[in-house]
């Protein structure tokens, strides 16, 4: 018998192999128990056949062509029901979701809406009429939420993906509880139109995955916001966190806090000399100017935009919200315009602390929960077991930074223990390119003991997008480890590929300057040249300028083909220059060149 698919890669495979789309999903949505929690509106074969009816032609313009995915229910679907996990609050949509119509763009089915803390208010998943959502590796304790439902049905296997949303962790943390990759973009990074707010200035949509190349795809494909307001712009930071020749300097608190009982404490000691093997320079960090942003997320004024979504509902039906959502989104009396902008001053106090990091670091690594609460614990103290759940993700968004969620490790009482690594905003990109990194040095359990990870599994075919980038050729004194290198590491070049130029091209030394330096010149038709050894790198757009002031005559960018044909940005020289410069072609490039003058020497 045929396995069930599971990652996005499974279900290419069975429709490679000539599975019918209709088939498959109705076998999927006939297996939804009516008594799963996880679960507001299950799909049917009458939702899974108009989908497919309508499915386009597969091809590149449909990498989701017939895989099934869920959504949180504070996300609109048009003529289906929304709930945000309260009844008296429901009402049909009359448009879909901005995220949602871009995957089914794509060729992805919805078979269902999803289980949430009530209003997205929440880390646990109880807080719900619909029922409590059990952890997938062990009922006695919670799910994690608020997107409780969507982690539950991607870590037991129903989809291969879902969405959540997340303000203050609730796309992470329940990620960490059943052992999923939790993708939290930068605010403003994905659209939010259709989205039901919980707070508007602060969320996002979320990404949940079983590993980081769909995850990664996933994002690729709901990404950009341009056409939308936005609340929390990207920061003007690296696409990337440096490349596998790179060290990467990693923070991690001094004092984790992390649960002995549940072998916690431990689990996240293994973490980080997993990362170190990976490739990163730990550096302990004091977390304290991150705490003191977190906590102004629910002990200011940020509440009241809670409040501004319910404020009639609360008015007329104050009993149909949950006791404790209630609660909390009460809070917002206490506060007025006044102590709204004074808390907005001193965010950006506390800002100017919590940026400084990036100048010891490049990215963060936390435990994503420093404890995973029984349900009977959290029925005792619903709101100190809540907020003990938000330690390490309520700062991010409050400073617009970008998140990524991953297993880590199944600890001794049989919990899955999960990290984040945690980057500036607009460092999506970057966060991919070491969760790759990360993800195969792990065991590489998929879910609730799905099954292991096969290699294809971990192959992103797209990734977020980064920052603009100019691809740049040097071809002399900037080569790594030569004088001026420096200068692209100061700029954040990455690294692509060490390849030649076109064989049409020249190279001479250049007498008198210092550091010494070549110069490349292009050959008219006809005229014997040579392929010339190149780096080409990527440079953020924004770093060109600077870099592009560095560079003295007669030395200049140019337009560069290489030996497979492509046109990059590269050194060029004048010609005038090159009268009585030495032609060092044949050895092939700068490097080769003042090898042989070091054999010279000798």
């Amino acid at each position: 018998m045929t396995p069930a698919p599971h990652t996005l890669a499974d279900w290419r495979r069975a429709y490679d192999e000539g599975a019918d789309p209709k088939r498959l999903l109705q076998a999927l949505v006939r297996q939804l128990r009516a008594d799963d929690t996880a679960w507001i509106l299950r799909g049917d074969e009458g939702l899974v056949d108009a989908q497919v009816a309508t499915l386009p032609p597969r091809g590149p313009a449909t990498p989701l062509w017939g895989i099934p995915f869920a959504v949180k229910d504070n996300i609109d679907v048009a003529g289906l029901v929304t709930t945000a996990a309260c009844p008296a609050f429901a009402y049909t949509a009359t448009i879909t979701a901005t995220v949602v119509t871009r995957l089914q763009h794509a060729g992805a089915i919805l078979v269902g809406k999803t289980n949430l803390d009530q209003f997205a208010t929440g880390l646990v998943g109880t807080r719900s009429p619909y029922g409590e959502v059990p952890n997938t590796f062990d009922a006695r304790y919670v799910s994690g939420g608020s997107s409780s439902g969507s982690a539950s049905v991607v870590a037991r296997g129903l989809v291969p993906f879902a969405l959540g949303t997340d303000t203050a962790g609730s796309g992470r943390v329940p990620a960490g509880f059943n052992n999923l990759v939790g993708l939290k973009p930068t605010p403003g990074r994905v659209p939010m139109a259709g989205v039901l707010p919980a707070c508007r200035t602060l969320d996002v949509v979320s990404v949940f995955a079983l590993t980081v190349a769909d995850a990664a795809q996933v994002m690729r494909l709901i990404e950009g916001a341009d056409d939308e307001p936005r609340f929390a712009w990207p920061q003007l930071q690296v696409p990337w966190l440096g490349d596998s020749r790179r060290t990467l300097r990693l923070g991690v608190p001094i004092d984790p806090g992390c649960d002995k009982a549940l072998g916690w404490d431990r689990a996240f000691e293994t973490a980080i000399e997993r990362a170190a093997r990976t490739g990163a320079e730990i550096v302990p960090l004091d977390f304290a100017p991150l705490f003191r942003v977190a906590a102004l997320l629910y002990d200011g004024p940020w509440v009241a935009e809670r409040h501004a979504v319910v404020e009639d509902l609360m008015a007329s039906q104050p009993h149909a919200l949950d006791p404790t959502v209630a609660d909390v989104i009460r809070g917002a009396r206490c506060y007025d315009a006044t102590n709204a902008f004074r808390a907005r001053y001193q965010l950006e106090e506390y800002r100017v602390e919590a940026c400084a990091i990036w100048r010891r670091v490049d990215a963060l690594m936390v435990p994503t929960a420093p404890t995973c609460p029984s349900r009977e614990a959290v029925a005792a103290a619903p709101v100190a077991r809540n907020s003990e759940l938000g330690r390490y993700t309520n700062f991010v968004n409050l400073l617009g930074w970008s998140a990524l969620a991953l297993p880590a490790a199944v600890a001794r009482e049989g919990l899955p223990f999960g990290v984040t690594f945690i980057a500036p905003g607009g460092a999506d990109a970057a966060l991919v390119d070491w969760a790759l990194r990360w993800e195969a040095g792990g065991s590489g359990m998929l879910g609730a003991h799905l099954r292991d990870a096969r290699p294809d599994d971990r192959v992103p075919l797209t990734r977020p997008a980064s920052a603009p980038t100019l691809e740049l050729a040097v071809v002399g004194a900037h080569l790594e480890g030569l004088p001026l290198h420096g200068q692209l590491r100061e700029r954040h070049a990455r690294l692509v590929e060490r390849t030649h130029t076109a064989a049409r091209y020249r190279l001479h030394a250049l007498p008198g300057t210092t550091p010494p330096k070549p110069g490349l010149a292009r050959m008219p038709d006809g005229e014997g040249g040579h392929p010339i050894e190149v780096e080409v790198y990527q440079m953020p757009v924004a770093e060109v300028g600077s870099f592009l002031a560095l560079i003295p005559p007669p030395l200049g960018l140019g337009n560069l083909e290489l030996a497979d044909g492509r046109w990059v940005k590269g050194f060029i020289c004048e010609g005038a220059a090159l009268a009585g410069a030495p032609d060092i072609s044949r050895w092939g490039g700068w490097r080769g060149y003042l090898a042989s003058r070091q054999e010279t020497r000798a």
